[in-house]
């Protein structure tokens, strides 16, 4: 079986998993594959829904208590033993990716990513329909905390000028460059932050590059640093698991996520930094 990422031909292999439908709920309600259940990123991913939000305090899209995540798994029928396959229309970046990070932080093993997404499905021969899945719902995921290491905002500065480790920015690099900024009220990125985009994770086909390549991508990044002294961020949260889920695949498991991003730091009043310093 995969580690991380499932190839579309080899979908009807996986019938009885939960499939996971990771877009926004007006695009799943337009049309998606057969049997798919939606995670919307504002609803269910995050706490961008919440009636606390704050964007300085955890950026755009901070993660649900694990309360809310268990008991949106129970929900979906998802249990420790069941597999899951999830799916978006951006190769994963948005925010297929996010969902395959947060099951494995709550130690959910059997949860694969669909290379190259809804549009690799669909050339697959795969069809869509409007018609909703019906979950069969069970007990909550009986989850005790978040496994998976996450850096807050007051460590990641440090860290980005440490000789021993790397704070990667995933963004692409007029963002991280201040040249542009779409998402946030400032342009940027933080002191001593590296920047590799998550583009560079995919061909050109929009399909994951091999093990080989991306570890030969990442070793290059690295340095001679274990994987387990980066820390990976991207402007709120979420392409910063495509970029995980790229080293997982590279067999370089252990970075650790910025949750907050750029869209706390830049609202946080700590230094900003442009161009390529």
């Amino acid at each position: 079986m995969p580690s991380t990422i499932l190839s579309p031909q080899d979908l009807s292999a996986f019938e009885g998993a939960v499939l996971l439908d990771a877009r926004a709920i007006k695009n799943f309600e337009e049309g998606h594959l057969p049997g798919a259940l939606n995670v919307d990123p504002e609803a269910h991913l995050s706490a961008a829904s919440g009636p606390d939000f704050d964007p300085a305090k955890g950026g755009r899209h901070p993660l649900p208590s694990l309360d809310q995540w268990r008991a949106t798994l129970g929900l979906l029928g998802i249990a420790p033993d069941t597999p899951v396959v999830i799916y978006d229309d951006q190769g994963g970046a948005n925010a297929a990716a996010r969902a395959w990070w947060m099951l494995r932080a709550i130690g959910h093993e059997a949860a694969w990513v669909l290379d190259g997404g809804l549009k690799a499905a669909l050339e697959a021969g795969r069809g869509l329909t409007t018609s909703p899945a019906t979950p069969r719902p069970c007990a909550h995921y009986p989850a005790n905390a978040w496994l998976l290491p996450t850096v807050e905002i007051d460590v990641v500065g440090k860290l980005a000028r440490h000789l021993h480790w790397r704070v990667l920015d995933v963004r692409s690099s007029e963002r991280y460059e201040g040249l542009t900024e779409p998402l946030d009220p400032v342009a940027g990125h933080i002191p001593g932050a590296v920047n590799l985009t998550y583009g560079e994770n995919l061909d050109a086909e929009g399909r994951f590059k091999s093990p080989e390549e991306l570890h030969a991508i990442y070793s290059k990044l690295l340095d001679g640093l274990r994987p387990d002294h980066l820390v990976v961020h991207c402007g709120s949260g979420i392409t910063a698991c495509h970029t995980l889920l790229a080293l997982e695949h590279a067999g370089l498991p252990g970075a650790a996520l910025y949750v907050g991003s750029w869209s706390e730091w830049c609202r946080s009043g700590k230094p900003i930094a442009k161009g390529l310093e």
